[in-house]
């Protein structure tokens, strides 16, 4: 181990859904940390606005734009992110969201198609594109970013609950199957977390109260608070860490 724990001094690191949000949050925390990055998302644009800031620490950051729900596109990015990068210790699979709220009976069949691939279906392709290296070096660290949805009941929003909870069970059965190979597998849960995804619940007047009433904490989180949590499963400081889903919710799931 490093003098700290928590540094990522020599470690590389795949983070899908770097253009903003969580996953650009995460990005910049690891390059703070020491690590260079492979930055996946379809967005060029954000991309490269986190690649500045990641720069600013002075770790490289590659680009990489692609498409995750494309089983085709997530092979290419993580081959080409071994190529630039050498070889991968860390992968946080972040990509995911909902785009709709509505009711079950009155939900479009396309849309839960569209939201389990976009979130679940999505987490598998990285997984498995990743995993004969990861496997081979017998090293590394998967993070995946799930949500307290996958925990709870997620009424209105049935299809992003049900794959979150899809992506908390893959990940404890491949922390079971590679345990042994010395890759670590952990889901990060985050509740509430203003980011521009969700802008229209928590920018108005009242800062989105009504949505975070529940929320002990009575607040929403930010982006940069999701960050510390995935520097430390990515860390030496998890290094005895695995199959397990650390809840980052402002006390949410702890309400009766």
């Amino acid at each position: 181990m490093s003098a700290s724990p928590f540094d990522l001094t020599g470690k590389t690191a795949f983070v899908t859904g770097a253009s903003r949000g969580i996953g650009r949050a995460v990005a910049i925390a690891m390059a703070a940390a020491g690590a260079d990055l492979a930055l996946v998302a379809r967005s060029e644009e954000g991309l490269a606005e986190t690649a500045r800031s990641v720069t600013e620490h002075g770790r490289k950051a590659f680009v990489i734009p692609a498409d995750v729900t494309s089983a085709e596109a997530v092979a290419a990015a993580v081959a080409a992110a071994i190529e630039q990068l050498g070889h991968i210790d860390i992968v946080v699979n972040n990509a995911g969201g909902t785009n709709f709220m509505v009711p079950f009976t009155e939900m479009r069949l396309t849309g839960w198609d569209k939201i389990m691939k976009l979130n679940v279906t999505s987490t598998v392709y990285v997984c498995h594109a990743v995993a004969g290296h990861l496997l081979e070096r017998g090293t590394g660290s998967v993070i995946n970013v799930a949500s307290v949805g996958g925990l709870l009941g997620a009424p209105l929003i049935s299809p992003y609950g049900a794959a979150k909870a899809g992506v908390i069970s893959l990940t404890k059965s491949l922390a079971i199957e590679w345990a042994a190979r010395g890759v670590r597998v952990n889901a990060l849960c985050p509740g509430w977390t203003a980011t521009d995804l969700n802008r229209n619940l928590w920018d108005d007047d009242s800062g989105g109260m009504a949505t975070v009433a529940t929320v002990p904490m009575q607040r929403w989180g930010q982006p940069a608070e999701m960050a510390g949590p995935a520097v430390f499963l990515a860390s030496d400081a998890s290094s005895y860490i695995t199959g397990q889903t650390l809840v980052v919710d402002g006390g949410q799931t702890v309400m009766p």
